[in-house]
């Protein structure tokens, strides 16, 4: 017996002048996420997310596989850049055939699904995606219900690898330079690793950051009971071995603020021909090593009522910690009736690099990395490690890592010279892939049609021109 299909229900709103305003849901298959296309355009182009995935080993068996490791991994990356952090999100969005489109999965509606229960549903559900994430690290085969697991060591190498073969689109850079930082990631649970760090006042992770030009070579999850720099010699080492091992003559400088200002990183810089500059935090020591130049800056703000910097070089040792005397560089600013002194040390000489454009022209440039750090924790969702073991939150981080990754791709392939050239991934979020469209789908085609009152029609044009002449 045929049932009747009932019309949808109607709803009213208030009217608009003598016209009623009313609403339904009979609009047909509308998706939100129509900009989204550039993603899969770069995507599918640059092989980006192909790379991530050749780092998991599947050993489901075949027979019952429904979905490959590259869409799973898809499906949770292009669902952090679109703004859905959590796994629950996708029990809806593996109904959207365009969501299922941008994750390569050739029958978009699930219409030759198999399994009565999965009849329209072209994606994983959370179920799955959680399992894929919480992989333990044993072998896989041996474990029921885990048979994906991933390969930590090449995953680090994926990242470099991208930076290589993006920056400066693989030609060979004369200089690059490293920043590292680290940063909290407070905890609401009981995660494995956790800590109470007292600067923060809160139980949290540490990550550890290092990027180059807005490109992240490097996020590692670590427990708070440490100091921010220790494992920074093995990312440098992971970092500069990959460099070197493509381009042999580029040379290579660490930024980093006064955390990183110890002997033994210091050391390593020296004896690896890396260059650096640290921040270097002050003490009494110091202050009274620049009392002359901060005379000399309390005097000139008294004339001119304006900030006053006068730049100091030292040939400075600490006490006990330092092995050898080292350059230092400080700066002896007094603004709005207080002083202001900073001081960095560095491995580069005075001839290259004078005392003002040590701290104005490279060290100062440093604090653009804080900007990439919030983009990534707080837009692209890098804080949701709330998984119970480190090695999944490690995961969620890298996860999002990744989200970043294609971000920053589309802005440096697609958006430069535009008005969003430097937008942060929110804005891009928002004005280029949060497009409203309606979906058709055919044997032959999937026509997306995008709305008519976009704003940002021919920038849209421009940056997929862009991603195909780029990626050809």
């Amino acid at each position: 017996m045929n049932q009747i299909k009932s019309a949808p229900e109607q709803l009213e709103f208030q009217g608009l002048g003598r016209r009623s305003v009313v609403a339904d849901f009979d609009g047909g298959t509308i998706t939100s996420e129509g900009g989204a296309l550039l993603l899969r355009e770069l995507d599918q182009r640059s092989g980006i997310l192909n790379r991530f995935a050749a780092c998991f080993i599947d050993r489901r068996n075949p027979a019952y596989r429904e979905h490959p490791v590259y869409r799973l991994v898809a499906q949770r990356v292009h669902g952090l850049c679109l703004g859905y952090e959590d796994l629950n999100d996708h029990e809806h969005l593996r109904f959207d055939p365009l969501f299922a489109t941008l994750c390569g999965q050739h029958d978009p509606i699930g219409a030759r699904r198999n399994r009565v229960a999965d009849v329209g549903k072209a994606l994983a559900g959370k179920a799955t995606l959680q399992r894929l994430e919480s992989t333990p690290a044993i072998d896989a085969q041996a474990d029921r219900y885990h048979k994906i697991t991933h390969e930590p060591e090449k995953v680090r190498k994926f990242f470099i690898e991208h930076f290589l073969r993006h920056y400066s689109r693989g030609k060979p850079a004369k200089q690059i330079i490293i920043d590292l930082d680290a940063t909290d990631d407070p905890l609401h649970g009981n995660q494995e690793g956790r800590f109470f760090h007292g600067y923060y006042d809160t139980y949290c992770y540490l990550p550890l950051y290092a990027f180059c030009d807005g490109y992240l070579l490097a996020a590692e999850l670590r427990e708070a009971n440490i100091d921010a720099c220790v494992g920074a010699d093995d990312v440098l080492e992971r970092i500069v071995n990959g460099v070197r091992g493509r381009w042999p003559k580029t040379r290579i400088i660490v930024r980093a603020d006064s955390g990183f200002a110890r002997e033994w990183l210091m050391r390593w810089c020296e004896d690896h021909r890396v260059d650096y500059v640290y921040g270097l935090a002050r003490n009494r020591r110091l202050r009274r090593a620049i009392g002359k130049p901060m005379r000399e800056a309390t005097e000139l703000f008294a004339s001119t009522q304006s900030a006053a910097r006068v730049y100091e070089e030292l040939t400075w040792r600490t006490k006990n910690s330092w092995s050898r005397s080292r350059r230092v560089v400080a700066k002896a600013e007094y603004i709005a009736g207080k002083e202001n002194p900073r001081f960095m040390v560095t491995s580069l000489s005075a001839e290259e690099f004078p005392a003002k454009a040590l701290y104005e022209s490279l060290y100062y440039a440093g604090g653009e990395m804080e900007n990439r750090i919030k983009e990534q924790q707080l837009y692209l969702f890098a804080d949701r490690t709330s998984s119970s073991t480190m090695r999944a939150n490690q995961l969620r981080l890298w996860f999002s890592t990744v989200a970043y990754l294609l971000i920053h791709e589309l802005r440096q392939t697609a958006l430069v010279n535009t008005e969003l050239a430097t937008a942060q991934c929110h804005t891009i979020r928002s004005k280029i892939l949060k497009i409203g469209a309606r979906v058709t789908v055919s044997t032959r085609r999937v026509v997306v049609h995008l709305a008519s009152g976009y704003p940002y029609q021919k920038l849209f044009s421009q940056s997929l021109r862009r991603i195909q002449l780029a990626f050809p």
